[in-house]
């Protein structure tokens, strides 16, 4: 017997009818001898519908309101499971963030776990109780209601992994497994059956929506195995996500190839090239909690240096109007921007012992015309950003050159 949490997505749950197949799945696993504890997200669409409705009538939500209003998209869902399983014979009870008391900061609508009250959990898988555990949300010290962030529920389910000591967390989700890269754009994408967790940490902070990043994290520091799986598929494996280095890892150089669409790039010209003088640029952009992602800096030979970085595209608007405030206290020549541009990144523990990857990736791209425009690398990782309308072609042509697609593709 095994204890196994379980988180179904959006479109997983997007339907009573979805909801009733969850409820057969979980039950099957429950017939098999297995405690099991349920995470669910809201239903498909149904965050966006909330925050929708909040901003009809405060064009900036208050992010404390905000929250108490997206974390009811859980609670419906929890509800309506818990129904349809013990409308099945299943016995099960389900549970907000606060009433299982997963206990977080108050940074409202990107909060992070502090802690998790197990008890009440424990009780009911020694009844044979199923718990059906709102994902996404929690409580902090002054009994606010908080949201951990978009995915959030991912985030949710491997964290109550971890405090039960959890066998395995299972996430199911509306693909089968994770693939060498988006099957939407390669025909030739493979499913990879095991990848490591530095890896996927890779993969999901470049782009990769399989899995939020934060889960990969609490998964990793917590040792919780990991598994992603199709919500629509009766049998498969998915993909194990593991802490194993196994022969595949010197066989593929590459595992996969992730992207992101959400980049902007701005550039501050003509800074002059004195100490301080990147976080005399940067300083403001994180006083104001925008995250800054790839950053290059160019210094010339009169005393002046070029200073790029790239931020998410919703908070490019936001980022240009500091940068733009900054420039005459610094006295920088201009700052530019560009809202149309892609990150496109290799991932792989093979690169460790393989040369020449930077190399092949960058002759690849320069058959094909595609002019990169900034560059990142990492022990396992090497990211490239170039003009949006490049991003499929370059993808496409990527995956070929590094072997990844399948037989016959």
């Amino acid at each position: 017997m095994a204890l196994i949490v379980q988180k179904f997505g959006g479109t997983s749950v997007g339907s009573p009818e979805r909801i009733q197949n969850v409820a057969r799945r979980v039950a099957r696993w429950k017939a098999m001898g297995h405690q099991i504890v349920v995470v669910p997200s809201a239903m498909s669409g149904e965050t966006n519908r909330l925050i929708g409705l909040a901003k009809a009538l405060q064009p900036e939500p208050d992010a404390r309101e905000l929250d108490v209003v997206a974390s009811t998209g859980e609670q419906v869902t929890i509800g309506l499971l818990s129904m349809a399983l013990m409308s099945i014979g299943v016995k099960a009870k389900s549970y907000t963030g606060a009433q299982v008391r997963v206990m977080t900061d108050s940074a409202f609508t990107k909060a992070r776990i502090v802690h998790i009250d197990d008890e009440r959990l424990r009780k009911d898988l020694a009844q044979g109780i199923v718990p059906v555990v709102a994902g996404f949300q929690g409580i902090d010290a002054n009994g606010n209601i908080t949201t951990l962030g978009r995915g959030g529920s991912d985030t949710s389910a491997v964290a109550l992994a971890a405090v039960l000591k959890a066998d395995e967390c299972q996430i199911y989700t509306d693909v089968d497994g994770v693939y060498t890269t988006d099957p939407r754009i390669v025909e030739g994408a493979r499913r990879l059956k095991t990848i490591t967790f530095e890896e996927m940490l890779e993969m999901a902070s470049l782009g990769s929506k399989v899995l939020q990043i934060r889960s990969v994290e609490f998964a990793g520091k917590y040792k919780v195995r990991l598994r992603v799986l199709s919500s629509f598929e009766d049998d498969g494996d998915g993909t194990l996500i593991t802490f194993e280095e196994d022969e595949r890892m010197e066989q593929a150089v590459i595992s996969g190839i992730a992207f992101n669409r959400d980049e902007a790039k701005i550039t501050v010209m003509g800074v002059p090239d004195r100490p301080g003088i990147a976080y005399a640029i940067l300083g403001p952009v994180a006083d104001a909690n925008i995250d800054v992602d790839m950053i290059i800096q160019n210094s010339g030979v009169d005393g002046l240096t070029d200073f790029s970085f790239t931020v998410h595209r919703n908070e490019f608007a936001k980022a240009m109007e500091i940068v733009k405030k900054v420039n005459a206290h610094i006295g920088a020549k201009n700052a530019v921007g560009d809202n149309k541009i892609c990150k496109i990144s290799m991932v792989g523990v093979g690169m460790r012992s393989h040369v020449g990857i930077a190399s092949q990736m960058f002759r690849t791209l320069a058959e094909e015309g595609i002019n990169i425009q900034m560059i990142s690398t990492s022990e396992i990782k090497i990211s490239v950003v170039v003009d949006e309308k490049y991003l499929e072609l370059a993808v496409r042509v990527l995956h070929n050159a590094f072997g990844l697609d399948k037989p016959g593709k």
